[in-house]
């Protein structure tokens, strides 16, 4: 019986047990992220992630900014910003303070990290001059490639393409009228 359950919520076969298609490519910013760290090991430096390094560099040219005021200034959700400030704070590597009201954290660099600021900035320089090497090396450069793909999705987003699907398939938004009805579909 529990497996007959079971089965009755399976559509198909199992979608993820077959590479996507963009699996390689984030496979290979991961490891190049873990490249990147690997430098700082290397250096003596240790909790310090490649996604530490912008938020850093950009407390120690701003001074104590709020974490929203943080992740507008890097193009980052609060969300994912107040995660990566937790990480650094565990760190030891940003302290928080309670900003001008009691809903608002103000983040600064601590002594440790202001004193790692050079080779964040020297390490930040070195890893764009290598990208731009290595997307020289390329056949089709990959920052061209990503120019491409933004062209593609202005003219039609991947929302867009992923509803189109999702409605052919039997999946369509619910309307105001269904919008109780359970999310399998049924009515």
């Amino acid at each position: 019986m529990h497996e007959r359950c079971y089965n009755s919520a399976v559509t198909s076969s199992d979608p993820t047990a077959v590479p996507g298609r963009w699996d390689s490519l984030h496979a290979l910013l991961r490891r190049l992220d873990d490249e990147i760290a690997t430098v700082y090991t290397d250096r003596g430096v240790q909790g310090v992630r490649s996604r530490f390094v912008y938020p850093l560099i950009r407390l120690a040219h701003t001074g104590p900014l709020t974490i929203r005021e943080l992740a507008a200034s890097l193009g980052r959700t609060h969300s994912a910003m107040s995660q990566t400030v937790a990480a650094m704070r565990a760190e030891g590597l940003v302290e928080t303070e309670s900003g001008d009201d009691a809903r608002t954290r103000r983040v600064a660099l601590t002594e440790r990290s202001r004193a790692l600021v050079p080779l964040l900035e020297a390490e930040w320089r070195a890893t764009e001059e290598s990208v731009a090497e290595i997307d020289d090396e390329l056949p089709h450069a990959l920052s061209a490639v990503v120019v491409e793909l933004e062209r593609v999705l202005a003219r039609r987003s991947l929302r867009e393409r992923l509803v189109e699907r999702l409605d052919a398939a039997g999946h369509p938004v619910p309307d105001a009228a269904g919008a109780d009805a359970p999310a399998t579909g049924e009515r």
